[in-house]
């Protein structure tokens, strides 16, 4: 008698989708490739998910729902508010890692903008993110890194579209890699704000 085959979760069917994402654009991301990498039928997913479309509204809201928990991650992963905000737009250098996959996520933030529904999950995305910076640059003051001055909302604002538009700058460049472009911009923008460290008594 065979084995029953493996029950395969929704979150198998996201993580099998994001790393046919990562091989291909929109145009071949299909319900048909994103079934032989979860190791299901297309037909099952249509029965789960109804269509493609419903799919990736499954993964941006997924998305959507993960960032404040994305920011806890790196929350722990470092003492320091401010290494935790560097790290962030580490991550976000990763979407630029090489060329062609930039080139990639750009068309697939395309079909985001594109869509109605897809673009409203994005802001909602963006929104919980923003909200999340704001907390690290409250944080930064709060440990003594960032001046009291500092307007965390605002900021927060500021270093979102210094990072986006930072990357989109260094495609056109290329000098270095996206994460030491994007690393400069962040710290040109934080500059001002930053208390300077007080000299250890020898």
């Amino acid at each position: 008698m065979s084995p029953r085959p493996r029950k395969v979760s929704d979150d198998d069917v996201y993580a099998a989708a994001y790393r046919v994402m990562q091989r291909v654009g929109p145009a071949d991301l299909t319900l048909d490739a994103i079934a032989r990498e979860a190791g299901v039928t297309a037909g099952a997913l249509v029965q789960r998910f109804g269509s493609k479309k419903h799919l990736q509204l499954a993964l941006a809201e997924g998305a959507a729902n993960w960032a404040p928990a994305f920011i806890e991650q790196l929350r722990e992963q470092h003492k320091s508010p401010l290494a935790a905000l560097r790290a962030y737009a580490d991550c976000m250098a990763g979407l630029a890692e090489t060329p062609a996959g930039y080139v990639r996520n750009l068309a697939y933030l395309l079909e985001d903008l594109s869509d109605p529904d897809l673009r409203a999950t994005l802001a909602r995305q963006a929104t919980s993110t923003r909200e999340q910076l704001a907390s690290l640059i409250r944080d930064g003051v709060t440990a003594g890194e960032l001046s009291k001055n500092v307007k965390p909302t605002a900021l927060a604002r500021t270093v979102e579209t210094v990072l986006s538009g930072s990357m989109m700058v260094w495609a056109f460049y290329r000098e270095g890699t996206a994460g030491e472009w994007m690393r400069k911009d962040l710290d040109a923008v934080l500059g001002p704000y930053l208390v300077p460290r007080r000299k250890r008594s020898p």
